[in-house]
C-alpha cells in the first residue's frame, strides 16, 4: 500500500528532528574546541538593536588571559553553585518560583551554563519552546564541555554594554586595560551590569551598579579563590 499523506508528513518530520538533533550535538562538540566567530545573541542585537550602536567591539582571549577577579565576580553575581551543579541549580529554581508567586518583580534562576547556551544558540523570546531548547543545549554543553570551557565561552560572548562583547573588549573600553589586569573593584562593576548592560552604566557607575558591585565583592570574599579551584577540579 502507498503511504498516506499523514505518514509521509510524519516521515519528513522525523527526518527533520533527527537532522536537528545531529546538528545540535555536532555544533556543541565543535565549539568545545573552536571559538565561535558569531553567536545568536550578537546576531539578534545586530538585526534588532534596542538603540543605535556606534561601534561593535569584541576580542576573544583564552580564559587564562582573563583576570581571576572577573571570573570570580561573575560566579559570585550570577551562579554561586557553578562548580557543583550539572547545568541547572534546582535550589535556585525553587527559590525563584516561590519569590515570583509572591512578588510582581520576576527573579530568574539561570545558571552560567544556561546563559551561555542562550547567548550562543537562542533568541530573546521567553516562550516554553525557547526554554526547552535552552535546556537541551545546556545539557549537551555540560556533557561535552568542562566547566572552564563554559566559563571561557561565557566571558568571551556575554554583553557588557551596547555593542561591547566579552571581557577583553569591556576591559579596554571601560578601563583602558586588558582583561588580565582587571582589579577586584573593576571586575565587580562589570559583573554588576550583567543583568541589563544596556541600562546599567559601568564607568562612571550608576548608584545601582555601585551598590550591587559592593554586594558582589562581599560575595567574592566569602567564596574565595578556592571557588575557581573547584571549577578547575570539576573539569
Amino acid at each position: 500500500m502507498r503511504p498516506t499523506l499523514v505518514q509521509r508528513l510524519l516521515k519528513w518530520v522525523g527526518k527533520l528532528l533527527l537532522a536537528a538533533l545531529l546538528l545540535s550535538v555536532g555544533s556543541v562538540a565543535l565549539l568545545r574546541f573552536i571559538d565561535p566567530p558569531m553567536w545568536s545573541w550578537r546576531i539578534e542585537r545586530a538585526l534588532f538593536p534596542p538603540a543605535k550602536v556606534a561601534e561593535v567591539k569584541h576580542d576573544w582571549v583564552p580564559l587564562g588571559q582573563i583576570s581571576r577577579e572577573l571570573q570570580l565576580a561573575v560566579i559570585a553575581a550570577e551562579d554561586q553553585h557553578f562548580a557543583e551543579h550539572h547545568g541547572f541549580d534546582l535550589d535556585a529554581i525553587s527559590s525563584a518560583l516561590k519569590h515570583n508567586q509572591q512578588s510582581s518583580r520576576v527573579r530568574g534562576a539561570s545558571t552560567l551554563s544556561q546563559q551561555t547556551a542562550k547567548n550562543l544558540f537562542m533568541w530573546s523570546d521567553r516562550s516554553f519552546l525557547r526554554k526547552g531548547l535552552e535546556a537541551w543545549f545546556t545539557l549537551l554543553m555540560e556533557l561535552g564541555w568542562d566547566k572552564s570551557r563554559i566559563l571561557e565561552v561565557y566571558l568571551n560572548i556575554v554583553e557588557f554594554g551596547p555593542g561591547i562583547y566579552g571581557a577583553e573588549a569591556a576591559a579596554r573600553h571601560y578601563f583602558g586595560k586588558p582583561a588580565a589586569r582587571l582589579t577586584r573593584y573593576e571586575a565587580s562593576l562589570l559583573a554588576a551590569a550583567l543583568p541589563n548592560p544596556w541600562r546599567y552604566k559601568v564607568n562612571p557607575p550608576s548608584p545601582y551598579v555601585q551598590q550591587r558591585s559592593a554586594w558582589i565583592r562581599r560575595q567574592m570574599s566569602q567564596l574565595g579563590q578556592l571557588t575557581l579551584t573547584r571549577v578547575q577540579q570539576a573539569d
